[in-house]
């Protein structure tokens, strides 16, 4: 009986020490699974907090890179001035007299007046692969009719932006701009469109948009081509074209006295003057600091011209010919020297309205954009190899 009794007693014993043993495991693994969710919520915590620190940083290095550029583009617009106030002193130079006390090289004043002359003469030599030229004039699109009888419109011939900015009249600082053709054809007038005002007024209907910049003529007691950020809505250039006694370069529209254009090589000026006014020049531009890279005295007349536009290298410009409603390209100057007029094919534009106020030429689509007596119209070419005519 007694040893029952200590067999019960230890069994008890033993069942205590069970549970205790069973009680204790159960505390330590809750205590592992506190610490396991303590640890997970400060894991969850430090990779947050490193995710925003990582947007932060790449935040922080992109502005860096944005004000880098910036920094850059300042720095070359400065040393661009600084070069341009130099040119411009030396043309300075050259217009006024010797003052007095001041021993004068002449024949370095002379060198100096005459390199406008020499950049006339000098043939032009560009790297580039573009050598097409118009063959026809495939179809021809009017989108719609919007402002007044003369105008300018066209796309930014420079970017895929897609936008399109019109020019209404033939003195103005403010242009309109949407952000396709689509929208501008469904547009109730300008309902639809974007109004930008220009730093000064706008004169004739030579002005291209290239690059995101806008380029015109800006006319007062001397004739300046402006060059205008169209994103940051600022004045980046402006210099006086270096040519005196300038006159309307198309007879037929008169308030054009400097036609700029596009094409695959970059900027050009269609101009004329008194001293060669049977006849339009032209100038190559450089699209960064607005100097003239080169010039040449056409063969092309002014006299019944009424718009013309560049491809290639190659000047075509527009006539009024004796059919009413009808105009044709009956000139051609190709600055390579490639293609001659007697080379060239004859360009009829189909049957239109009054006049072309501007030709606008897109190279990235191939295709004019013409104003004429307030319709708005798309010519879309046929090109061929100049080695091909």
């Amino acid at each position: 009986m007694r040893g029952l009794v200590v067999l019960v007693t230890l069994a008890c014993f033993a069942t205590a020490q069970h549970q205790a043993l069973i009680d204790y495991l159960e505390r330590r693994l809750l205590a592992i699974e506190d610490r396991i969710s303590l640890w997970h919520e400060q894991t969850t915590r430090y990779a947050s907090e490193l995710r925003e620190l990582k947007q932060q940083m790449v935040s922080q290095l992109e502005n860096l890179d944005k004000e880098k550029e910036a920094l850059r583009m300042n720095i070359d617009s400065v040393g661009t001035r600084v070069d341009r106030v130099e040119r411009e002193l030396d043309y300075l130079e050259t217009q006024n007299g010797a003052q007095p006390c001041v021993d004068v090289d002449d024949k370095l004043i002379e060198q100096q007046v005459t390199v406008v002359k020499e950049k006339q003469k000098d043939k032009y030599f560009q790297i580039s692969d573009c050598s097409d030229m118009i063959s026809s004039i495939k179809a021809m699109k009017i989108l719609k009719r919007v402002g007044g009888q003369k105008g300018t419109w066209t796309k930014d011939t420079g970017s895929a932006s897609g936008k399109v900015y019109i020019f209404n009249g033939t003195e103005d600082n403010i242009i309109h701009s949407f952000a396709s053709v689509q929208d501008f054809t469904r547009s109730l007038g300008m309902s639809l469109s974007n109004m930008l005002m220009l730093p000064s007024a706008w004169t004739g209907m030579g002005h291209v948009v290239y690059n995101s910049y806008v380029y015109y003529i800006y006319q007062s007691d001397e004739i300046k081509v402006v060059k205008h950020d169209l994103q940051t809505d600022s004045l980046t250039d402006s210099v006086v074209f270096p040519v005196q006694d300038h006159i309307p370069v198309y007879s037929l529209t008169p308030e054009t006295v400097i036609d700029l254009a596009v094409d695959e090589e970059g900027l050009w000026a269609i101009y004329a003057t008194r001293e060669n006014e049977r006849y339009i020049s032209l100038a190559k531009m450089d699209t960064s600091s607005l100097d003239i890279e080169q010039m040449w005295d056409t063969n092309c007349p002014r006299e019944n011209a009424e718009a013309a536009f560049v491809i290639c290298g190659t000047l075509y410009v527009a006539y009024n010919t004796k059919q009413p409603g009808r105009s044709r390209v009956q000139c051609v100057f190709d600055v390579n020297d490639m293609v001659t007029n007697e080379d060239a094919p004859l360009v009829y534009f189909p049957k239109r309205y009054g006049a072309h106020s501007s030709l606008k030429y897109n190279p990235n689509e191939k295709l004019l954009y013409a104003w004429d007596d307030g319709y708005q119209i798309l010519y879309k070419l046929t090109m061929k190899k100049k080695l091909e005519i």
